[in-house]
């Protein structure tokens, strides 16, 4: 199993005080012979909320010695997720999950949030500190 992020509980907190119930920690993706590992799945019992009510989460840290890298790693593997997600569960959503701090500064930056647009990246934004969610960005 592959390591947590380091806001891994934060972020958890943070859709727990949202109203979202975990229920799977991490969320297995399973197609034919590869398994991979999300961070979170969640649901909420009201289906109108969030564009549905049940969600997969990664969560993305970014505290490598590049932004740029950390960003390209999490891009890539939030569309693999997405791509089988939408074949094995379509009924959930993916949403990468970043500190506050991070949409402020790099998520701001042109060439990100063009990067961001053209590929739909949905995103919840919390501040980690408070486990809050700040912004949900579909």
């Amino acid at each position: 199993m592959p390591a947590r992020d380091f806001y891994h509980n934060a972020v958890k907190a943070a859709l727990v005080k949202d109203g979202w119930i975990i229920t799977a920690d991490p969320y297995i993706i399973n197609y034919e012979n590869t398994k991979l590992f999300a961070d979170l799945a969640a649901e909420r019992t009201l289906a109108a909320e969030r564009n549905g009510s049940k969600i997969i989460v990664e969560i993305k840290s970014f505290l490598g010695k590049s932004p740029i890298n950390d960003f390209e790693n999490a891009l890539g593997q939030y569309i693999l997720y997405r791509n089988l997600i939408k074949v094995t569960e379509p009924q959930y959503q993916l949403y990468l999950a970043i500190k506050q701090s991070t949409y402020e500064n790099f998520f701001q930056l042109k060439a990100i949030k063009l990067v961001v647009q053209q590929n739909q990246l949905l995103l919840i934004v919390v501040d980690v500190e408070s486990e809050v969610i700040v912004q949900w960005i579909n």
